[in-house]
């Protein structure tokens, strides 16, 4: 088994792990990024629909020390991210190691070491890594989560998880179920209402929604308003604006949506068109689903059924931290979370960081990526000044 020594290792070649590595390069701090899949970005190259556009002005969406082009618009395609993924890449000579699936990482406490091991899927041979920084930047969305719904091993319709949707050209005409009324799930169901299909969402909690230009107000203006004043400026442009939707299906929470934001991570809904389309009743809302009786038959918690040809589960991804990191209790609690709470989530206690698990977007992956290198680089010095020290003193 082939044995590699460098000072830091990442997890992960998603915009968190091509950022740490960015930063870190930028320090001249050497690291390598192991990443399983065949290509960095992965979630969106592979599992976001065709059509998605960054919900949040590129001026929050830069990862750090690069910023996104003057020349793009403000609100980026995925293709347009993507292009600008690989010219970070390329401009801070990022080290990303391709089909490396990490088999375990243990903390050897009589080195202070991390000892990770990697199997190279294209060759079927293992390699271990010994480093003195471990950086798990595999995030929150590392598996499709379906939860469980009686009924569904029978449902003879199609269903599938939101991260292998692409887009609704084959869904003209056929009834479409989307579980999930986040932001993936709103943005897919009015992809499918755009291509003709007679689209229903669940929606089982309150939410607020807003337009992308009052999003981009509202983040600018918390670098100078207290949080409750700004999320009062939000709920009563958002009023202005789509007036009261309880009828439609849609309820306001009473907590203010950056304080909900804070408080849980929940993110409002940035409205790329679903929002109008339930006003307009082209989408239609529906409670929570209780079964699915039989055939295409679904169910829902106000005794209601419909029949639908495809569901989408919209909802969600689980860490896979815990499959792999066995000494996780040094940083993640037993749901594969960071046990620190923002914005100290992102560790440092004997070696091991997080990157990309703030439920703050791409803005706290810069966040994360700074903090975490800045704090390697102060661990390096640190322990060059001890050993200087020490052997000063020997002498």
């Amino acid at each position: 088994m082939e044995m590699i020594e460098v000072p830091v290792v990442i997890v992960g070649a998603g915009p968190a792990g091509i950022a740490t590595a960015g930063c870190l390069n930028r320090l001249n701090i050497a690291n390598i990024v192991l990443e399983r899949d065949d290509c960095n970005a992965s979630f969106f190259r592979k599992r976001a629909h065709d059509n998605l556009k960054l919900h949040f002005d590129k001026k929050f969406c830069s990862l750090p020390h690069y910023p996104i082009p003057a020349s793009l618009p403000n609100f980026i395609t995925r293709v347009q991210f993507l292009r600008y993924i690989e010219s970070y890449v390329a401009y801070f000579n990022v080290n990303i190691k391709y089909n490396r699936t990490v088999d375990s990482a243990i903390l050897y406490e009589r080195s202070d070491k991390w000892r990770v091991v990697a199997k190279d899927t294209s060759s079927g041979t293992y390699e271990t890594y010994v480093s003195d920084f471990l950086v798990v930047a595999t995030g929150e969305n590392s598996e499709g989560y379906i939860p469980e719904i009686e009924g569904l091993e029978k449902y003879e319709g199609v269903y599938i998880h939101s991260s292998k949707y692409l887009n609704g050209r084959d869904t003209y005409g056929k009834n479409v179920l989307v579980v999930g009324s986040g932001n993936s799930g709103m943005d897919i169901a009015n992809d499918l209402s755009n291509c003709g299909a007679y689209t229903s969402i669940v929606v089982r909690s309150p939410m607020h929604f807003f337009s992308k230009e009052t999003m981009y107000a509202g983040m600018s203006m918390l670098k100078h308003f207290e949080v409750k004043t700004v999320d009062k400026f939000m709920v009563l442009m958002s009023k202005l604006m789509y007036g009261n939707m309880s009828k439609y299906g849609l309820i306001r929470p009473k907590e203010g949506p950056f304080a909900m934001k804070i408080k849980n991570g929940t993110t409002p809904i940035i409205d790329m068109g679903c929002v109008k389309k339930i006003k307009n009743r082209q989408v239609k809302v529906v409670p929570a689903i209780l079964n699915i009786e039989e055939a295409k038959t679904v169910q829902f918690t106000n005794g209601q059924r419909a029949q639908f040809d495809m569901i989408i589960f919209a909802t969600g991804y689980r860490t896979n931290v815990l499959t792999w990191l066995k000494d996780y209790e040094i940083l993640f609690n037993e749901d594969g979370m960071p046990k620190p709470s923002y914005p100290n989530h992102w560790g440092g206690e004997q070696g091991i960081y997080c990157a990309g698990f703030s439920k703050m977007g791409l803005e706290g992956i810069s966040y994360d990526a700074k903090n975490i290198a800045n704090h390697i680089q102060y661990s390096i010095n640190l322990k060059v000044s001890f050993n200087h020290s020490y052997l000063s003193n020997e002498s």
